[in-house]
């Protein structure tokens, strides 16, 4: 009977730790996108980022990120089952497509060396009037405030999915290069109980 109960708790140990390994998530800034809304918040707090406000199960915090000052988190969560699943950062505005393609493809290549080559990659303007000179930056930046403009690289790695991309930001205004991290085990959950609500 001792020789079972300690095959049994070895078994139990051993099991554990399978399920630990294969259930990681993917990490910001070296913290886990997991918990709840508070408790990632505190963690982002000793990080060194600033809680500006929470609403709606979304938290905003403000603080440097890759060697960029005054960035925006976005820490998003479903409110139902409070779980963190998609960590959003917002980089400066850029008034210049100059500045905003110099972020884009500095933030690209920066992850590029760190996950490997995008496994999606789209960089183009689409439906861009033919009376614009696309060699114009002040052309470009009025198809990227239009929505015309089509710049966005995804990683997609093991724990999750990682989403650079160029846009206009119709809630804090400008144009700008954002990034978005996914953490694959709690967006299939977040999923699922959107799915429930249908």
């Amino acid at each position: 009977m001792k020789n079972f109960i300690i095959t049994f708790a070895l078994m139990t140990i051993a099991l554990a730790a399978f399920a630990q390994s294969n259930s990681e998530h993917l990490t910001f800034k070296g913290v886990p996108i997991d918990g709840t809304l508070n408790e990632y918040v505190a963690k982002m707090e000793n990080a060194g980022f600033s809680h500006i406000d929470t609403k709606d199960g979304v938290a905003i915090l403000s603080g440097e990120f890759a060697g960029y000052k005054d960035c925006m988190i976005g820490v998003m969560t479903f409110q139902k089952c409070d779980l963190v699943h998609e960590i959003r950062i917002l980089f400066p505005r850029q008034n210049t497509w100059k500045g905003l393609d110099f972020d884009y493809n500095r933030l690209k290549s920066m992850l590029s060396k760190k996950y490997g080559k995008p496994d999606e990659c789209v960089e183009k303007f689409v439906n861009t009037p033919r009376y614009l000179n696309m060699n114009d930056e002040n052309d470009k930046m009025r198809e990227v405030e239009n929505n015309h403009c089509i710049y966005y690289s995804v990683f997609k790695i093991k724990n999750g999915n990682i989403s650079l991309f160029i846009e206009y930001d119709g809630v804090f205004g400008g144009c700008r290069v954002k990034l978005w991290y996914s953490d694959k085990i709690n967006s299939k959950a977040f999923e699922e109980a959107a799915i429930d609500d249908l």
